[in-house]
């Protein structure tokens, strides 16, 4: 993999995803699989809000880069984007834009610190992915066995 300065890096005023000027984190921002896009998967029984977050995090963590971002990330507990550029093969740049994504899928924060931006993993978003997860696996199990069932005889 080559380093990578991403599309549209270094535009004038263009600081860190989910850093506001004031330092806040700036959510609500971008777009995404929101409510009504008839995207991701249906979760049943908790309704749009779980739906739209299980969604978001899975179109977050199709990205490979991404994932490496997340466990970097999660090895350091915080760092810069400038950290994680220098352990990846991925620009300073592109790392900000990846972290952008994660940060609208709920998967980490960032905020700032002087100068610096610094990111930690947010792993709620992970929990409700992983609780969606066991649900569709339970759900399968029991069509899975009622079918073995009925091919048995039983």
């Amino acid at each position: 993999m080559t380093k990578d300065a991403g599309a549209g890096a270094g535009r004038p005023g263009a600081g860190p995803p989910g850093v506001g000027p004031d330092g806040g984190s700036g959510k609500g921002s971008g777009a995404g699989a929101g409510p009504g896009s008839g995207s991701g998967p249906d979760t049943g029984t908790d309704g749009g809000a779980g739906a739209d977050a299980v969604a978001e995090v899975f179109a977050a963590l199709a990205d490979p880069t991404r994932r490496r971002i997340l466990d970097a990330l999660a090895a350091h507990g915080e760092a810069t984007a400038t950290v994680l550029a220098a352990e990846l093969p991925v620009s300073r740049q592109a790392i900000v834009k990846h972290l952008g994504v994660l940060d609208r899928a709920g998967l980490v924060a960032g905020h700032r610190e002087g100068r610096e931006a610094r990111y930690r993993v947010i792993p709620e978003r992970l929990g409700v992915t992983a609780r969606w997860m066991d649900r569709v696996a339970a759900a399968w199990d029991t069509r899975l066995s009622a079918i073995k069932r009925l091919a048995e005889g039983e």
